[in-house]
C-alpha cells in the first residue's frame, strides 16, 4: 500500500536538506532507468557515465547554479525536477522523476508547475526541456502544461525539444 499523504513541492536545500541521500537515490533511479531505455543497462549508480555519476554523487555541487525542487511525502523524497540558471531570458528543466510507487498523484504536473513559477519569478521568458522520444506519457505531460515541441538544440537520435513561454 502506497503512502497518501499530501505531497508538497519544496526548494532543495531548505526544508528537503535532510533529503540529500534521497534525492541521490531519486537521480540514480532517473538515471539508470534512462540507460536502461537507451539498452545501456547498469547495475548501480557507480556504472553511469561520469557527469551523471556527479549529480548522484553530489547533487548541491552538480546543480550549484540551478534550483532543484523536492516533492515531500511527509519527510521522504518522492520526486524531483531541476531548474537550470537563466541564460538570458531562458531556461531549461530537466531530472523530472517521481518514485514509481507515488506515480499518477499529479507529483510531476506539481514539480513542472513549481518549476515555471520559479521560472516566472527569476524574469525568464522561456523554459526548455529536452525529452527521449520513447517517453510518451511525459511528452503528453509536457504537452499539457503547455510545451510544444521545437526545432532540436540538441544532436542526440531520438531526443525531442520543447519549449514554453513562461
Amino acid at each position: 500500500m502506497t503512502d497518501q499523504r499530501e505531497v508538497v513541492v519544496t526548494r532543495w536545500p531548505g526544508r528537503a536538506a535532510s533529503a540529500e541521500g534521497e534525492l541521490a537515490g531519486l537521480l540514480a533511479a532517473y538515471h539508470l532507468r534512462t540507460q536502461a531505455e537507451k539498452g545501456e543497462t547498469v547495475a548501480d549508480a557507480d556504472g553511469l557515465p561520469d557527469r551523471y555519476r556527479a549529480e548522484v554523487l553530489d547533487p548541491l555541487a552538480a546543480f550549484v547554479d540551478g534550483v532543484v525542487l523536492v516533492a515531500l511525502s511527509g519527510d521522504t523524497a518522492v520526486g524531483c525536477l531541476v531548474v537550470t540558471a537563466p541564460v538570458g531570458r531562458r531556461c531549461e528543466v530537466k531530472r523530472l522523476w517521481t518514485d514509481p510507487a507515488f506515480r499518477g498523484r499529479g507529483i510531476a504536473s506539481a514539480l513542472v508547475s513549481a518549476g515555471l513559477a520559479h521560472a516566472r519569478e527569476s524574469g525568464v521568458r522561456t523554459v526548455q526541456l529536452s525529452v527521449w522520444k520513447w517517453r510518451t506519457g511525459a511528452i503528453a505531460l509536457y504537452e499539457r502544461l503547455g510545451f510544444t515541441v521545437v526545432e532540436s538544440w540538441d544532436e542526440r537520435d531520438q531526443l525531442a525539444c520543447m519549449e514554453r513561454a513562461v
